[in-house]
């Protein structure tokens, strides 16, 4: 078989984090996500681009998974990544991420899982550091759910792994 010159899987990766981004635009929706979704995000920590915490990095050197669910404030989306602030431990964190930076997608409520593949090239798109942080002001999404647990949680999908 000839070589693929086109490199087709980088387009096919690409177009399929065009899916991630639609489904955080429908999370960034003044009503939230609707119905039970919600969405796992695995996402590799030191990524060009990836701008956590100090304390998240030292606990997750490689990779992290977040959870967007009922409980995340000032998501924003943009083009090439998103930024979102949840609550660790009951303290708020920022984090900053470009879709490249990400490895897995999960939406639980409807069986739907994304992987990506990484190569660590050149080809991975930078979230550029001048986009705006979101004004202090904007409270983003709560959907009232205070009695869930005021903190996010970081799950392992070792189980949704393949072996």
């Amino acid at each position: 078989m000839a070589k693929d010159l086109m490199r087709y899987d980088l387009m096919a990766q690409d177009a399929l984090r065009g899916v991630v981004r639609q489904a955080l635009l429908k999370a960034q929706a003044p009503e939230g996500l609707p119905g039970p979704h919600h969405f796992y995000i695995t996402f590799r920590t030191t990524a060009p681009g990836v701008d956590i915490d100090p304390t998240l990095l030292e606990k997750y050197p490689e990779e992290m998974t977040i959870v967007l669910e009922h409980q995340f404030w000032d998501l924003s989306v943009t083009e090439t990544g998103f930024e979102v602030t949840l609550k660790f431990s009951g303290v708020p964190k920022y984090l900053k991420m470009p879709y490249s930076a990400i490895s897995r997608f999960h939406d639980p409520s409807v069986g739907f899982h994304l992987q990506f593949e990484h190569e660590g090239s050149e080809d991975e798109a930078s979230f550029p550091d001048d986009d705006p942080k979101p004004s202090k002001g904007k409270t983003g999404t709560d959907n009232g759910s205070a009695d869930k647990g005021d903190t996010a949680q970081v799950v392992s999908l070792d189980s949704f792994r393949k072996k």
